[in-house]
């Protein structure tokens, strides 16, 4: 058995997991950060030109300034600050090893990984949703050209491209093809794109849609993705359109495999939302608590980084109290 045992393990290290860490090390606890991948994992598969939905000010963490040379951060910007956040709270994490189970076959937590087992006294999950992305469980939704996560559109010139999706990241990696010189069409499940989506975009799509510079097809959903063709379903008649490429942008959702793994109630509501105090964060398994995005279950877009750091405000104030206790 490992000798140290750490005061709260943090699985995940994405903003919201950062912000725990740092919380743990202001009240005198000590820490471990376990990521499956690379720091803010989850940004760093972001498309590479994205920008952030919120101003920088809004994405600041650890009284860190977050400094952007636009209104807007982009994605490069993100991944510099939190590595300089990381760097100047001299944080403890370890990249890419992921977490397999989490016990507590007494007083401590065990927390098993691929290649080491940790104890602590208290385990907070943030891990995110991003790594799970909804299918559309459709045949030939495993074919190569099917993609769930978009990187650039150059590779996409040329080609005839179908979005499956209506939201904020549908639409964007729809206009940023059909600027590229991609032919795109959108499969839309509603007779409409999502009201959600950000201002400053949906009247660009709309209008890009209704000039026929993007074809859309609402009241839509697919029934068959063939090398190259996509077999499309709308108002009960059948469609074949020609297509080289799919994007399935249509949403993801928590490990839910894991968290059930580790004793994580999420059977409480039609989001699958995790059970959990939300005063405290703690889950019905003393010591064990969830933050962060992940705390909405399916809901995804409930809880984002700009109004979930008070989560490790509240878990570190339990933990604190727990102890003196």
């Amino acid at each position: 058995m490992p000798e140290e045992i750490y005061d709260v393990l943090i699985v995940g290290a994405g903003p919201m997991g950062i912000a725990v860490a740092i919380e743990a090390k202001k009240a005198g606890l000590s820490h471990k950060i376990i990521e499956k991948g690379a720091l803010v994992n989850s940004i760093f598969h972001f498309p590479k030109n994205m920008t952030f939905f919120s101003t920088s000010q809004k994405l600041e963490i650890g009284d860190v300034p977050f400094m952007s040379n636009f209104e807007k951060p982009k994605r490069d910007e993100a991944l510099e600050y939190y590595r300089r956040v990381v760097e100047k709270w001299d944080l403890n994490v370890t990249y890419y090893e992921r977490v397999k189970n989490v016990t507590k076959p007494d007083d401590v937590f065990a927390i098993q990984t691929k290649r080491n087992l940790y104890q602590a006294r208290n385990v907070v999950i943030a891990t995110g949703f991003y790594g799970q992305p909804n299918k559309l469980n459709v045949p030939g939704e495993e074919l190569k050209k099917v993609r769930h996560y978009f990187d650039e559109p150059h590779p996409y010139i040329g080609q005839k491209v179908a979005v499956v999706g209506a939201a904020n990241s549908a639409t964007q990696i729809a206009l940023e093809l059909y600027y590229k010189g991609a032919d795109v069409s959108m499969i839309i499940r509603d007779n409409k794109i999502k009201d959600s989506v950000k201002y400053w975009i949906k009247p660009n799509i709309e209008n890009r849609i209704e000039e026929g510079s993007i074809k859309a097809y609402f009241n839509s959903t697919v029934k068959e993705i063939k090398r190259n063709t996509i077999i499309i379903e709308q108002n009960g008649e059948e469609k074949h359109l020609d297509n080289d490429f799919v994007f399935a942008m249509i949403g993801y959702h928590p490990d839910y495999d894991f968290l059930n793994k580790i004793g994580v109630n999420c059977e409480t509501d039609e989001n699958n939302t995790p059970l959990y105090n939300p005063d405290t964060h703690e889950t019905s398994i003393d010591g064990l608590y969830v933050a962060g995005v992940v705390c909405g279950g399916s809901h995804t877009s409930r809880f984002f980084i700009e109004n979930s750091m008070e989560h490790a405000e509240r878990i570190t104030a339990a933990i604190t109290k727990n102890n003196v206790g």
